[in-house]
């Protein structure tokens, strides 16, 4: 079992969703596998997707404990300017990440770039975030 982040709308807080996932494919691609389902949402209806639409993952590598996740552009791009949902979004995956053992922290690049920022948001991605509960 594994705790996937999502957004709880009525209190606009992170809430971990259990889901049970098959082994040998979070053997395969952990990162990515833990990433995607936060992206395809949550089981339960009362809870929504921090991710924003169209989101891919282009690449995620652990270097030391610091997971690296290279986002496609629609994570910025198709974001809402609300910085509460900016911060939902950012921690719904590194408080699902986090949850293994290995990574103590996340750092997020757009297409390969890092320090982007959000638009009209002064928030940008230029530091690795740690689990924030």
């Amino acid at each position: 079992m594994i705790s996937l982040y999502f957004i709880n709308p009525e209190t606009n807080t992170l809430v971990p969703e259990a889901r049970r996932v098959d082994a040998k494919t979070l053997l395969e691609s952990p990162y990515k596998t833990l990433v995607e389902l936060l992206i395809a949402g949550p089981k339960n209806n009362k809870l929504q997707t921090a991710i924003p639409e169209g989101t891919k993952v282009n690449k995620a590598e652990l270097k030391n404990d610091m997971l690296v996740l290279d986002l496609s552009k629609e994570f910025v791009e198709n974001q809402n300017d609300d910085i509460d949902k900016v911060s939902l979004s950012i921690y719904s995956i590194v408080n699902t990440l986090t949850e293994l053992n290995e990574v103590n922290s996340v750092k997020i690049l757009i297409d390969g770039e890092e320090n982007v920022k959000f638009q009209n948001s002064e928030f940008n991605l230029n530091d690795a975030f740690i689990r924030k509960d």
